[in-house]
C-alpha cells in the first residue's frame, strides 16, 4: 500500500520539522498539510452520510451513542486533518452538542502557541473579535487556514468554554531538530519545554519512523532527531492542557482538544502524556476520515517521496487506532492517494 505525503501526513498529524543537514529550510510537514485545499471547487462533501464506528466492538453505532459516552470523558480528543473543512464542523458540531447538554467545556488548540494565551483571553472575555484575534496573534503567518477553526471558536464562546493555546514555538520545536535532539538544545532554549519529558517511547517511535521518511529531507541520521521534535511538541501540549484542566478555571469541565490525528492515533503521542500528568483524567479519541478529499500541490509533491506501510506493519502497534471513528464513503478520487 503505497501512499504520498498528503495521507500519511494527515494521519500522522502535523510535525515543524527542519532537516539539520539543509543550508535551507524546507517546508515543514505542517506548512504543506495547511496548504492543501480540497478538491478545486468542492467543500466539504456534507452530503455523503458518515458513519460512526465504534473500534472496541468493531460495529457501527449511532452519533447519540457516540455523544453519550464523550460526556463520560473529560479528556475529548479530536484529531483532523487540518485542512479538512468537514473535519472542522465535526469538531465544532460536537462541542455545541456536548455544551447543549449543561457539560462545562473548554477547548485546547493546538493551532496556536501558548506564548499566544493573553490574546486568546481576551477573545475569551468578549473584548476582541475573530479577525482581531488573528490580527493580535499574526495567526496567518503561523498557521494559514485558521480562518477554518472561527466556527469551533466562535461556538467555544458563546457556550463560555474557555479556549487554551497549547502549542511551543514553532522556532523552539524547530532547533530540536536542527541541534539534532532534545539533549543537544540549548539551556536557554531548553527552558521552553517540560522539564520532565518522556523523550524513550519505543511505540511511538515506532509509529512515527514509519511515516517520516516520507520527507525528501528526512535520512538515517535526522530521524532520530525529527521524533524527538514531535515528542516535544506533545509534551509541551500535555504540559499546557494539565496546568489548565489543575487550575480553577479548570477545575470540573472536559477539554475538547482540536489537533492533528498524529498526535493522537494509536492512543500514542498526546494521550499518553496527558495521562502521565493527569492519571484519573478518563479519554476518548475520536478520528476522522480523510476519504479522498485532499490533494498535493506541485510544490508538495516535490518535498515528498512514496514510501510503503503495509497493513502488517500498523498490527505491530498492537492497539486500535481511535476509540472512534467518523467515516465518510471514498470520493470519486480516492485512488490517486493510493498507486
Amino acid at each position: 500500500m503505497r501512499r504520498n505525503l498528503l495521507c500519511l501526513a494527515a494521519i500522522t498529524g502535523a510535525w515543524v520539522i527542519t532537516a539539520a543537514a539543509c543550508a535551507e529550510e524546507p517546508p515543514t510537514t505542517r506548512a504543506l498539510l495547511q496548504a492543501t485545499t480540497p478538491l478545486a471547487g468542492e467543500r466539504a462533501d456534507t452530503e455523503r452520510a458518515s458513519l460512526w464506528i465504534d473500534v472496541y466492538q468493531g460495529e457501527p453505532v449511532p452519533y447519540q451513542e457516540v455523544l453519550e459516552d464523550l460526556a463520560t470523558a473529560r479528556m475529548i480528543y479530536l484529531g483532523e486533518y487540518h485542512t479538512l473543512q468537514r473535519h472542522h464542523e465535526m469538531q465544532a458540531k460536537i462541542m455545541t452538542d456536548l455544551a447543549q447538554k449543561g457539560l462545562p467545556l473548554a477547548v485546547g488548540l493546538e493551532q496556536m502557541e501558548s506564548s499566544q494565551q493573553s490574546h486568546l483571553d481576551r477573545y475569551n472575555r468578549g473584548e476582541i473579535d475573530f479577525e482581531k484575534l488573528a490580527e493580535a496573534t499574526a495567526w496567518s503567518k503561523r498557521w494559514p487556514n485558521f480562518q477554518q477553526y472561527r466556527p469551533v471558536l466562535e461556538a467555544a464562546r458563546r457556550w463560555k468554554a474557555p479556549i487554551v493555546a497549547l502549542s511551543a514555538k514553532s522556532e523552539t520545536i524547530r532547533q530540536v531538530v536542527r541541534s539534532g535532539g532534545i539533549d543537544r538544545l540549548a539551556p536557554e532554549v531548553r527552558k521552553e519545554l517540560p522539564a520532565q519529558m518522556q523523550v524513550q517511547d519505543p511505540p511511538y517511535a515506532k509509529s512515527l519512523s514509519l511515516q517520516m521518511m516520507v520527507h525528501v529531507s528526512a535520512t538515517s541520521q535526522t530521524l532520530r532527531p525529527m521524533i524527538e521534535a514531535q515528542i516535544a511538541r506533545d509534551e509541551a501540549m500535555a504540559e499546557a492542557i494539565s496546568a489548565f484542566m489543575k487550575s480553577e478555571q479548570g477545575r470540573g469541565r472536559k477539554m475538547l482538544v482540536l489537533c492533528g490525528a498524529g498526535h493522537v492515533a494509536y492512543g500514542l503521542g498526546l494521550p499518553t502524556r496527558v495521562r502521565r500528568r493527569l492519571p484519573d483524567c478518563k479519554d476518548r479519541v475520536v478520528l476522522f476520515s480523510e476519504s479522498g478529499e485532499l490533494r498535493l500541490s506541485p510544490e508538495e509533491k516535490a518535498q515528498s517521496r512514496g514510501i510503503e506501510i503495509t497493513h502488517e506493519q500498523l498490527r505491530e502497534l498492537h492497539q486500535p487506532i481511535a476509540d472512534y471513528l467518523c467515516i465518510k464513503p471514498l470520493g470519486d478520487h480516492a485512488s490517486a492517494h493510493t498507486n
